[in-house]
């Protein structure tokens, strides 16, 4: 079934995802033309890592449509984990864009420079700056409210775009001022192609550790555990286990209770111990609860003891 309220997010994520492409295909094109007509070769680069960003938007946008279909006979589980695949291959493009700007600015730091850089270029630089700071923001909070791992990475890309355009900057108006420094163009562009692979290895191995069902964090656990010990009537609660669908929990649990409870308290305490998981819980998407007699967890205690 599908959880309340998933409908508006997947609207949400596919609105500010829609968004997201327009504004980096506009601020791509402006950039590749600024850094031409401009002769920066740093400026260019940004302009190309923003292409990569229209890549990311739309694998957003289709990812949408499937991640968010409710569990069938082939997917128990849901098919949020599409959205962790999404999430890697966004880092994979960055990787690759970012090689591929790092491999220009080396093999083409000794071939004739066209000139030094014009104002244009510096303005595009100082534009990319405003903008993708701005689109980072509204992208980050979207990404919070929908607790979307896919739009949250798709943000780190827009701030990453940002940060790269600081360098862009400062090298070209080096360079426009004091055109003997036209090498300092070169030596941005490698800056950023470091910035774009590093920030893309981190994407990819977040992914890897959702999709190797990494548990959470012993903090999150301690959350649980708390919230499951808040029942009334829960007496003991362990073997708590989590994995991650996308960027929400799904929990595997065993709780104790009075051995002398009839099958029909307990079963409404484990839908209870549910309910205020998925209400009170760390972005909790199910949980399985099972439940045992206290006379029976006190003899599964000792037997591990001996």
């Amino acid at each position: 079934m599908r959880e309340a309220g998933s409908e508006g997010r997947e609207s949400l994520v596919r609105l500010v995802a829609w968004w997201g492409l327009a504004v980096n295909l506009l601020l791509a094109a402006f950039k590749v033309a600024a850094g031409w007509l401009g002769n920066s070769h740093a400026v260019v680069a940004d302009g190309i890592h923003s292409v990569t960003d229209i890549i990311t938007d739309a694998a957003v946008i289709l990812g949408s449509y499937f991640w968010s279909r409710p569990a069938d006979d082939t997917h128990p589980y849901g098919h949020k984990r599409l959205e962790t695949t999404i999430s890697i291959f966004i880092g994979a493009m960055l990787f690759l864009a970012g090689a591929g700007i790092g491999w220009e600015a080396v093999t083409s730091i000794y071939k004739p420079h066209a000139g030094h850089p014009k104002m244009i270029a510096f303005v595009a630089a100082a534009v990319s700056i405003v903008v993708k700071e701005a689109l980072y923001q509204w992208t980050r909070s979207a990404g919070r409210r929908a607790k979307s791992v896919s739009l949250t990475a798709n943000a780190w890309h827009h701030r990453l775009d940002a940060f790269s355009s600081f360098p862009v900057l400062v090298a070209v108006g080096v360079a426009f001022f004091y055109p003997q420094f036209h090498l300092l163009d070169h030596v941005a562009a490698f800056f950023v192609a470091i910035l774009i692979c590093y920030a893309s290895i981190g994407i990819i191995l977040s992914g890897f550790r959702e999709l190797v069902d990494q548990g959470a964090p012993s903090e999150v656990c301690q959350q649980i555990r708390n919230i499951v010990m808040s029942h009334p009537a829960v007496r003991q609660v362990h073997n708590i286990r989590t994995r991650y669908a996308g960027s929400l929990l799904c929990v595997d649990l065993h709780v104790v209770v009075d051995s002398l409870m009839t099958v029909y308290e307990g079963h409404r305490v484990a839908e209870q111990v549910k309910k205020m998981l998925r209400e009170q819980g760390p972005d909790v998407l199910d949980a399985e609860v099972h439940i045992e007699p206290a006379e029976a967890a006190v003899k599964e205690t000792v037997k591990t003891a001996q």
